[in-house]
């Protein structure tokens, strides 16, 4: 059972989380991102799209030496064996993605029927990619993701309309407004967390860490 310390009140704070989809390390943190909203029980909490990959044109990962679809695997391997949770590396040999920009933005579809759809959507496409190699880059890959979650009798879904979302005008605005809140807030790894207390006092977390130390380090909000 996990406890919090008397600084943090169960139900106090709001937390943005920023992702994407291809992101290794943010498949990762999966488990620690339950246990911090069944412990926390935030007041609100929502997802932003990263934008992680424009298109290898426009990627350079200068910290880690990345700039084409090759250099990546090494990196997922290493995501795998610091964090223990499987992760298909092979895909970046296989059938790399060429950006990440088409599942952000079908996750925005998604969004547009619920924030539930968005979350139930954006972890089935991280399922597909990371677990059975999937190119989540194709559009073909994102429609089979959405009528997967269709077809789950226990949850209401349109598929075909997130279909037609896929490719309007609404999904990419909104995915544009998730870039713009990434470059305000100057994130360039993820996951990170944005959590703000019942003052608006605000806390910004970067990249992988597990449930405790996140509990640690916003203990002085």
């Amino acid at each position: 059972m996990i406890e919090l310390n008397n600084n943090i009140k169960a139900g106090s704070i709001d937390i943005t989380y920023f992702t994407d989809p291809l992101c290794c390390w943010s498949w990762a943190f999966e488990s620690e991102w339950e246990k911090l909203l069944a412990v926390l029980k935030p007041r609100t909490w929502r997802y932003c799209m990263g934008g992680l990959l424009p298109d290898w044109n426009n990627y350079h990962d200068t910290a880690n030496s990345i700039n084409k679809p090759l250099q990546m695997g090494p990196m997922w391997m290493h995501a795998m064996e610091l964090t223990g949770v499987e992760i298909h590396h092979d895909i970046w040999v296989k059938d790399p993605p060429a950006s990440s920009y088409p599942a952000c933005i079908a996750v925005k579809a998604a969004a547009l029927q619920s924030a539930e759809a968005a979350e139930k959507y954006l972890y089935l496409i991280r399922e597909a990619c990371m677990l059975h190699g999937k190119n989540i880059s194709k559009t073909t890959v994102l429609i089979d993701t959405a009528n997967s979650l269709a077809a789950n009798e226990n949850f209401k879904f349109d598929a075909q309309r997130f279909e037609q979302d896929l490719s309007g005008k609404e999904s990419v605005d909104a995915f544009r407004k998730d870039l713009q809140e990434v470059k305000y807030y100057g994130i360039n790894r993820f996951p990170a967390l944005v959590i703000k207390n019942e003052s608006n006092k605000a806390k910004l977390i970067r990249g992988y860490h597990r449930f405790e130390t996140i509990v640690e380090i916003i203990s002085d909000l």
